[in-house]
């Protein structure tokens, strides 16, 4: 299955240097580019794209408010955000308005390539310690409820457990070594947990997570 890409950044050689590497590839197809975020909502309704790689800085309708746009439209694709610094404020707004992760603009072309699949295959970009430093720092910014508490009732207290480990940044693999289970298993509790909090992928649940008391931010050093 060809995963088709939309590649919005308001620099030309940035759109084009991504083409070329995704191009590259079998299973990736560019299916526009776009030059700000009001450009990449009407191309994102024109071409369906399943995978958005968005730059959060653009003129007019940033990143962060496209993001939003195209994430509360049915059928939305997955959205990973552009930046050039790892720590911003905008990168957590993004991530609460319905992106699924985000990457460095000097990221490796492999790493773009595998990020895409993952995030087109229903996974999110959470892993990478860059995240994890994100979330710490910014979402106890935010007192927006993104759900009902009583969201964390129809949990399983294992579910919960998988929840507060997700929250922590760890992965798949690093869950069953710390549960004593396969990552099997783990899949099979990541997937009911984002059906019960319904959310659409890990991302959102630790933000909910974090939102909810689950898991508190680490103290500003």
């Amino acid at each position: 299955m060809t995963i088709k890409v939309l590649i919005a950044d308001d620099q030309a050689l940035v759109r084009s240097g991504f083409r070329m590497i995704l191009e590259s590839r079998d299973d990736l197809a560019v299916v526009g580019e776009a030059g700000d975020g009001e450009q990449a909502i009407r191309l994102a309704e024109q071409t369906r794209p399943d995978v958005v790689l968005m730059d959060v800085r653009m003129p007019g309708v940033d990143g962060v408010a496209a993001t939003a746009r195209l994430t509360a439209a049915p059928d939305a694709p997955k959205v990973i955000i552009l930046t050039t610094y790892d720590l911003e404020e905008p990168l957590y707004a993004a991530l609460r308005a319905g992106a699924s992760g985000f990457l460095l603009k000097d990221v490796r072309p492999a790493d773009l390539v595998e990020a895409i699949r993952v995030v087109a295959g229903g996974d999110a970009l959470l892993g990478p310690t860059a995240t994890r430093r994100l979330l710490d720092r910014f979402l106890v910014t935010d007192v927006t409820p993104a759900a009902p508490a009583g969201s964390l009732d129809r949990l399983t207290e294992r579910e919960r457990e998988v929840l507060t480990l997700m929250a922590r940044g760890a992965s798949n693999a690093e869950i069953a070594g710390r549960l004593v289970v396969s990552e099997t298993t783990v899949k099979t509790h990541v997937s009911a947990i984002l059906r019960k909090l319904e959310v659409r992928d890990r991302v959102q649940a630790v933000v909910l997570a974090y939102d909810l008391g689950v898991v508190r931010p680490r103290p500003s050093s």
